[in-house]
């Protein structure tokens, strides 16, 4: 089980990561694009993601991805269960988010991303 802690080591070690807290949420952020979110509940984290792919995620695993609520959805982003990631997928998904947000020169600096 991915915990918010778990979350902030590995999203705190990539390049160009600052952490914010807006109206009691956690968010990592590259400038001023979010590329993941905890909600205030610490329950869900919304993470970028390309918006042609989130459908065929969420049906793969409704249980335990969702789409973020309707007024969010013109963005790049979906939310998962925190309880339900293990460790690795939760890193694989913070990782890739990232990566949609920095140059691809920064991208490359980072071994494994």
């Amino acid at each position: 089980m991915a915990t918010v802690e778990d979350v902030r080591r590995v999203a705190s070690a990539l390049p160009r990561t600052e952490e914010h807290l807006i109206r009691d949420r956690v968010k990592f952020r590259v400038g001023r694009i979010v590329y993941v979110a905890i909600s205030a509940d610490e329950e869900w984290m919304g993470f970028a993601f390309p918006k042609e792919e989130r459908a065929a995620l969420v049906a793969g695993e409704p249980e335990k991805f969702r789409l973020p609520r309707l007024s969010d959805q013109r963005f790049n982003w979906v939310e998962v269960r925190l309880a339900m990631l293990d460790e690795q997928e939760m890193r694989e998904l913070v990782v890739d988010a990232w990566r949609m947000v920095v140059p691809k020169k920064v991208a490359a600096s980072v071994p494994g991303a």
